[in-house]
């Protein structure tokens, strides 16, 4: 009795040790992507990467797509509350060093001082979209990249956020919580939507967690990225729902 209760110490202890590591995993996934409204003769290229939370953006990612990407986008929980403003900066620091950074609000964000989170932004010339749109400019044509804040927060503005966007041109739409694309209809005209949250269940157990693992799905005609998040909540460990940032290659149909 007394060496069955060390095996299942023993294998107690190797189950933490594996969900730790698993949770500091630095995966990069790849994705393409053609859409019909994108008269690209160069492909897109981003960066996603959400809910870092505590965790330092570890120097290979940064090494593996330096050069490799026109911008980076933040899905939201950026941080939580207990981050230090040092590591906040250090993330944004080595993310800006990819190319221009985007950001939306996330449910944990609020929890840190806004004016704090803004001035290391400023600093670093983070662009945060909050029910609001910015026009790229790439190989003479034009498209936009749309945030709306979180759905939390219940100021989500719909039709703020597509002010200034025209028909026709290709939209990418950024918001934290996936549940938002029950919120657009095909009249928005979006094509992808990147969104984070879940954590793909962070830690699931017999493949059961409290969400989905994260995803590439079609809803209405519009594709959406569900990121399983680059960070932890809570505890500092995973099961079956590996941390992930993503690679993201838009071409022409």
């Amino acid at each position: 009795m007394l060496n069955l209760f060390i095996i299942c110490i023993i294998l107690g202890f190797l189950l933490l040790v594996y969900m730790f590591i698993e949770a500091h995993l630095n995966i990069v996934r790849k994705h393409e992507f053609s859409f019909s409204n994108t008269p690209l003769e160069k492909p897109i290229r981003l960066f996603f990467i959400s809910d870092i939370h505590r965790r330092k953006v570890h120097s290979s990612i940064i090494e593996q797509m330096k050069n490799q990407v026109d911008l980076v986008i933040i899905g939201g929980d950026l941080v939580e509350k207990g981050v230090p403003l040092k590591r906040l900066e250090q993330n944004i620091q080595r993310l800006s060093s990819l190319g221009k950074v985007y950001f939306v609000w996330g449910n944990n964000d609020i929890e840190i001082e806004k004016k704090d989170i803004e001035k290391i932004f400023n600093k670093w010339n983070v662009v945060v979209l909050k029910n609001a749109a910015d026009m790229i400019s790439h190989q003479q044509n034009e498209w936009a990249i749309i945030g709306v804040d979180d759905l939390k927060t219940g100021h989500v503005d719909i039709d703020l956020a597509f002010q200034g966007v025209e028909q026709d041109t290709f939209k990418l739409l950024v918001s934290h919580n996936p549940r938002i694309l029950k919120s657009l209809t095909e009249e928005h005209g979006v094509s992808l939507v990147l969104s984070g949250h879940t954590h793909g269940g962070q830690i699931r157990i017999f493949g059961y967690g409290p969400y989905e693992k994260g995803k590439t799905r079609k809803y209405n005609g519009i594709t959406q990225i569900i990121s399983n998040g680059y960070g932890t909540t809570k505890i500092p460990l995973r099961l079956g729902a590996r941390p992930e940032t993503h690679y993201i290659e838009i071409k022409s149909n």
